[in-house]
């Protein structure tokens, strides 16, 4: 996924942000790595390989905008850290996430069962559902392979 600058500049006017190069950097991180979940240290630690000037709490900062305006997702995985994904343009929900307790890898799950419940349950409460988030932890495969 490339990141559409024009947009990205028109957001970003709307809430009146400047577009530095540390934001658009900051955000190229995630792009490159959107497989992997990224936390602001992770975000961090990979910039100071070819951006060492950006400190960690404009990481902290950029994220934190770059969500609010929507092009990222926070998910809090129950270990303390914020992470991140790219807000792909389709629902927020649109998967899952299952959480190996043993080594920490994050896995995606898409299944359309969830938004026949959050349907259900909508008109059953007569609630207006605007997201979710499902969490499932347990063990990969690889662990349970390793403790055999």
């Amino acid at each position: 996924m490339s990141i559409d600058m024009v947009d990205l500049r028109r957001r970003f006017r709307q809430n009146h942000y400047k577009v530095t190069p540390q934001r658009q950097k900051i955000l190229q991180t995630v792009v490159d790595h959107q497989e992997e979940h990224l936390s602001a240290e992770d975000v961090y630690s990979l910039l100071q390989l070819t951006s060492p000037d950006i400190g960690l709490a404009t990481v902290y900062r950029s994220l934190e905008m770059l969500d609010k305006l929507g092009y990222l997702h926070r998910i809090e995985f129950g270990d303390g850290k914020s992470r991140y994904e790219l807000a792909t343009g389709e629902k927020s929900h649109a998967h899952h996430h299952l959480i190996c307790l043993s080594c920490g890898a994050v896995l995606e799950f898409s299944d359309d069962l969830m938004e026949t419940l959050e349907s259900f349950v909508s008109r059953t409460a007569d609630f207006e559902i605007t997201d979710h988030q499902v969490k499932f932890y347990g063990y990969c495969s690889q662990c349970r392979k390793s403790d055999e």
